[in-house]
């Protein structure tokens, strides 16, 4: 299964795309936009999802619209889950240590595709067969 490396290759293919850490995890941005980073569990993270909460490495990825986020999240809930954290906001916790490579990659590119600059995203889109 994919890890930060993993991660970090695909990033590294799309353009414009910078990374830095923020509390001291991974995070990349495009244009100083950010699509996806490293978002450990806390505390309050824990005790709300109980359970459910997964014990591997969890990355944070930016959605195109809420009503993305909640299909993904119907899709595949024991990849895909969200906190309170993020109520109202379109972003979807991942399992890196569950979702498939392939998927990630799309799911990478999808975030990007959400937060590039229109013209930039249009221009990756025709590129890449997206459209």
């Amino acid at each position: 299964m994919p890890d930060w490396e993993d991660v970090r290759r695909i990033v590294g293919t799309l353009p414009d795309v910078s990374e830095s850490t923020t509390r001291g995890n991974l995070f990349w941005r495009v244009h100083g936009r950010g699509f996806v980073w490293e978002r450990p569990l806390g505390r309050k993270d824990l005790a709300e999802l109980g359970d459910r909460a997964p014990d591997g490495p969890i990355l944070g990825a930016r959605t195109e619209s809420l009503a993305a986020k909640e299909a993904l999240i119907a899709s595949a809930p024991e990849t895909y889950f969200t906190i309170s954290h993020f109520d109202g906001y379109s972003a979807v916790l991942v399992r890196l240590d569950v979702i498939p490579e392939d998927e990630l990659r799309e799911l990478i590119v999808e975030a990007w595709l959400a937060k590039a600059p229109p013209r930039a995203a249009r221009e990756y889109a025709a590129a890449h067969g997206l459209e």
